[in-house]
């Protein structure tokens, strides 16, 4: 497919990445049978193809109206489709410019886009976000009408023990995870000092929630901040950057395309995002002892879409649990997307609650005792309507240690 792009992007590099990633795709459609949405509706434009198509047209020059917006903000952007296209098409990357050059064209609504503001601005702020998950009555209150909200258990996070080993790492603090569970660094931090490596936290955002709310210099800013003190860290002796939010991994691993037409920050946005890792990728070679047996071991793994689609994590936290005595059970599904995808959960409630249902019938058939996933937003729009409780992989983990 030859796409030649106009406007503000004409002869950027991000320009050269649409025109590039439009090129790849040979229409084959492999795609759509992999997209949650695509199989929702059964609407090519709900589709990868056909959302490639409408971007193609916006970056063209063609008319650009509320209904392609309405198509592309059906995306949960899970990367199933990367998965199943045979041409290598790298279609997040497309999506992301098309997204905001469609928000320049065809700007929303007045009440639209005070709607994602309100969300950037709770979202950033984890004192703000903290009180709304304790007033939960309130959040709820604020929430889209049929969107199922229960507040986050407040549990204590535990100590974070005594910077003591040689081996060091930073950790990414997040902003909703921040608010919401700050026990997941601090259960990080214990399981990492059992096998020699001191975390210490970087506190902070990633830049994912403003960018994908169409607030593209925002993110960059917030970027820039932390790719600044990533750097000083990297130079310290710092030998990697944790992050136990899949979806705020995979946001850190695209950086580059944030700053591709930034030079000054491209080359650091590359060594940082070289540098990032999920726990599991440390923890899969480790020599981990369990002290004691699962309190309850069967459990269903839940594995984000950023960290199966993006990364190709798929199975490994499974493993890790079953070495440590814990019962992983048979998941009879193919891996569709749990329909929180960051803000999409708030946004598009319907589509989110139907594949809420979904897998959470996939991972409960199995009966199992508990449910641990990988990613904040998974974690808490999973156990709103859980009948199981849901918590992070590393929890159990820090359990047994």
């Amino acid at each position: 497919m030859h796409a030649e792009v106009k406007g503000p992007l004409r002869g950027t590099a991000a320009g050269a990445i649409a025109e590039n990633v439009i090129g790849a795709c040979v229409h084959c459609g492999m795609c759509n049978g992999a997209c949650p949405t695509f199989r929702i509706t059964g609407d090519e434009l709900d589709g990868p193809r056909g959302r490639i198509y409408l971007i193609k047209q916006a970056l063209e020059g063609e008319p650009v109206t509320a209904l392609t917006r309405h198509h592309l903000d059906r995306c949960l952007e899970c990367r199933a489709c990367e998965t199943a296209c045979p041409s290598g098409v790298e279609y997040h990357r497309l999506f992301d410019i098309g997204r905001g050059a469609v928000a320049e064209i065809a700007p929303r609504p007045m009440t639209e886009r005070r709607l994602r503001w309100a969300v950037r601005v709770a979202a950033l702020q984890p004192a703000l976000l903290g009180a709304l998950f304790a007033a939960g009555g309130l959040a709820r209150a604020v929430m889209p009408k049929g969107l199922s909200f229960r507040p986050p258990p407040r549990i204590k996070p535990g100590p974070w023990p005594q910077g003591r080993q040689t081996r060091r790492m930073v950790i990414l603090g997040g902003c909703v995870q921040a608010a919401a569970a700050p026990r997941f660094n601090a259960a990080t931090a214990r399981v990492f000092d059992k096998i020699g490596i001191s975390l210490t936290e970087r506190a902070g955002c990633c830049g994912a929630v403003p960018f994908h709310l169409e607030a593209a210099k925002p993110a960059r800013a917030i970027a820039r901040r932390q790719i600044d003190a990533f750097v000083q860290l990297l130079d310290s002796g710092v030998e990697a950057i944790l992050v136990n939010a899949s979806g705020c991994a995979a946001f850190v691993r695209d950086w580059p395309d944030l700053f591709c037409d930034e030079p000054a920050y491209l080359e650091k946005a590359r060594r940082v995002a070289a540098h990032v890792r999920d726990p599991i990728e440390v923890l899969r070679d480790a020599q981990l002892t369990p002290r004691r047996r699962p309190a309850t071991p069967r459990v269903a793994v839940h594995d984000p879409c950023t960290l199966k689609n993006g990364p190709g994590l798929a199975g490994q936290v499974e493993a890790l649990l079953a070495r440590l005595g814990f019962e992983p059970t048979a998941i009879a599904d193919d891996g569709q997307c749990c329909g929180s995808a960051g803000t999409y959960s708030l946004f598009q409630p319907e589509f989110a609650q139907r594949l809420r249902v979904a897998k959470l019938t996939a991972l409960n058939a199995g009966e199992p005792q508990g449910i641990v996933t990988g990613n904040i937003g998974c974690w808490m729009h999973l156990g709103a309507a859980s009948a199981v409780p849901v918590r992070h992989w590393i929890e159990a983990v820090d359990e047994v240690l």
